[in-house]
């Protein structure tokens, strides 16, 4: 039973950023240009939210409320510290995708790791049996 909960917090940050890329790909909305820079940088820290999410379903540690929260808010602050760096002329959103890109690649890194740990963890299993 535990692994099929650990493989459902797995999927649920995974699911849902592809339901929410799939739902903006296929709307008819348009974001108008000047909007254009918020967004994606709000769509940068939901993808760090969810790499978040998915090491944290690895770990055993995930909770949906805490994913839930966490990527909107990160979302929100990330669009929003953004927005505020422009209107006081400081460039905030270079570092936000600097420590975002940061966030997304250390998390894939662990990931990976924890799958190439398991793959062979599973090979030298198969050798003992064998």
């Amino acid at each position: 039973m535990n692994g099929l909960k650990n493989a459902a917090s797995i999927y649920i940050p995974v699911l849902g950023g592809l339901g929410g890329f799939f739902t903006v790909y296929l709307s008819q909305y348009t974001i108008p240009p000047y909007l254009a820079p918020y967004f994606s940088l709000g769509a940068l820290a939901g993808l760090d939210a969810i790499c978040g999410g998915v090491r944290a379903g690895l770990e055993g540690k995930f909770h949906d409320d805490i994913f839930l929260t966490g990527f909107l808010i990160n979302a929100l602050l990330a669009a929003g510290l953004a927005y505020m760096g422009d209107r006081i002329g400081v460039d905030l959103y270079l570092a936000a995708v600097l420590v975002l890109g940061w966030r997304i690649f250390t998390n894939l890194s662990l990931i990976r790791r924890y799958f190439l740990t398991q793959l062979q963890l599973a090979r030298s299993e198969a050798k003992k049996e064998a």
